[in-house]
């Protein structure tokens, strides 16, 4: 055997979960698509975000929470393993609003969260004059914004550097610009699965795990998965170096600690198509300055698309196998906020411990129903 768990995925959830199994004594080897793979984690927004999570299932809201609970002690042991820092800042998250009526629909939402997790979801409602207060450049378009506390954002590419070198540092082996092309469970008394690579290579593992976002539909079936996993096209922009304008991230801009400010981000039904329009960032910079209407005289710099992994519900996926016992599959869209929890509770779960989190909510069989 070449590794405990091969994972397949290189990106933030796949990094993540390796991580936390070597913590656990497990050998890991991670498997890394090429760059022409498209790969979520490297246009993500940076968020750490609980608002709206979880308003149909809120073991959902739980999850997200616990994670960002331990957000703080997990990117110090980050820093520590890898000498990176992700530039967490989690001071709390705005939802804007340009109405009554979303604002409204919104608090409904937050209420009936915090009804079922109570203390652990802390939020509160902006008038125009405290918002004014804490984010000056706020325009006055907005109209309200509730604020949650436990929001926050990171450098996503600072974030999958940290993660690759913790890795690394704890003897994870990481093979970059290699696409897994086949898996198969190896017959007769051999347990475990071999990983055949687009370039012939082969990788020996006793468990495998699949976190390779949008390539885990066609891997997914081979193993006894539905992995019935979509694209989801999201642009963003991102501008000039500013000094401080945007103190707290909100769902349309963030200011990232080198000064640049990022907008986004759209959310389109396009199949695979990564390409920025013309359209989409013109609503995008619109957006942005009815927030912040200082954006007016901002430059952009760049623009990019990257294509969320979507489920039929949005939740994530924690399955394994009902054919292949060993083989994992692990899919989200929120894999910076879940990244801590993916580092700490999630081996658990893959290892079958006693105290492994009730994640059967979360798995395949929600949507055969």
């Amino acid at each position: 055997m070449d590794a405990d768990f091969a994972i397949v995925g290189g990106g933030i959830v796949g990094l993540s979960v390796a991580l936390g199994l070597l913590d656990a004594g497990q050998s890991v080897v991670v498997l890394d698509g090429s760059d022409a793979d498209p790969k979520a984690s490297r246009g993500n927004f940076g968020l750490i975000w609980l608002q709206g999570k979880g308003v149909h299932e809120p073991r959902y809201a739980r999850w997200s929470k616990e994670s960002a609970d331990l957000w703080p002690g997990f990117a110090a042991n980050l820093k520590e393993a890898s000498g990176v820092d992700v530039g967490l800042r989690q001071d709390g998250g705005l939802d804007l609003h340009f109405n009554d009526d979303s604002l409204a629909d919104a608090v409904t939402e937050h209420e009936a969260l915090q009804a079922e997790l109570g203390a652990d979801y802390p939020f509160e409602i902006l008038s125009p004059e405290t918002l004014s207060i804490e984010e000056p450049e706020i325009g006055p378009k907005v109209t309200s914004a509730i604020l949650h506390h436990g929001d926050g954002h990171v450098d996503p590419l600072a974030l999958i550097t940290a993660l690759s070198g913790a890795v690394v540092a704890q003897g994870g082996r990481i093979i970059g610009a290699t696409s897994v092309s086949d898996i198969a469970a190896r017959a007769g008394a051999e347990e475990g699965f071999r990983l055949t690579c687009a370039d012939g290579a082969e990788i020996q593992a006793a468990k495998v795990v699949l976190a390779a976002g949008l390539g885990s539909a066609q891997l997914g079936p081979s193993l006894g998965f539905a992995a019935p996993l979509r694209p989801e096209r999201g642009q963003i922009l991102i501008t000039e170096k500013l000094p401080p304008l945007i103190r707290r991230p909100s769902l349309i801009a963030r200011q990232d600690r080198a000064g640049g400010i990022q907008i986004g981000a759209t959310n389109e039904d396009v199949g695979m198509d990564r390409r920025v329009t013309l359209d989409g960032m013109a609503k995008l910079a619109a957006e942005a300055v009815d927030a912040y209407p200082v954006l007016a005289r901002a430059q952009v710099l760049r623009a990019w698309g990257a294509l969320r992994v979507m489920s039929p519900d949005g939740l994530p996926i924690y399955q394994e196998s009902p054919t292949c016992p060993g083989a994992f599959l692990i899919s989200c869209h929120s894999g910076v906020t879940l990244a801590a929890v993916h580092a700490t509770s999630l081996p658990s779960w893959l290892l079958r411990r006693d105290y492994a989190p009730d994640l059967e909510v979360f798995g395949e069989t929600r949507f055969a129903a």
